[in-house]
């Protein structure tokens, strides 16, 4: 099978560089499976995991949206934060996941219940990826 080059970068650097087979995301207007020679195209991404097919198996990556861009021979993510499978902090991911149910129950009128929101989503994505349960 073809390969093609992906880089996943945030703002603290890159997290991922390398050839693979084929690239699974979640973007906002839903699944997106890239292969070699792709269509140009660019998209935003949801919180969810990057899957990345590789010499028969799959890597996986925590995606804290961002965006997605495509060129025939090379597939870009910026994302606003991504850590590898194995580099994820499990309970430092349960304990954040926690504390964002612990401030959507609270129901205080300081909280900003959207940013509790979208902290239990990537805590959930975390620990998903880390568990291995996608």
């Amino acid at each position: 099978m073809k390969t093609f080059k992906v880089s996943i970068v945030t703002p603290d650097g890159p997290v991922y560089d390398s050839e693979v087979e084929m690239v699974s995301t979640k973007a906002q207007t839903g699944e997106l499976g890239i292969l070699a020679g792709h269509i140009p195209m660019v998209a935003p991404l949801q919180i969810a995991a990057v899957r990345l097919k590789k010499d028969g198996k799959t890597e996986y990556i925590a995606v804290n949206g961002g965006f997605l861009e495509v060129r025939p021979d090379v597939v870009t993510i910026l994302a606003q934060s991504a850590e590898q499978a194995e580099s994820i902090d499990l309970a430092r991911a349960q304990a954040a996941k926690a504390r964002a149910e612990k401030r959507l129950q609270d129901n205080q009128e300081n909280i900003d219940a959207k940013r509790a929101e979208l902290a239990l989503q990537r805590a959930i994505n975390r620990i998903a990826i880390a568990e291995k349960k996608y």
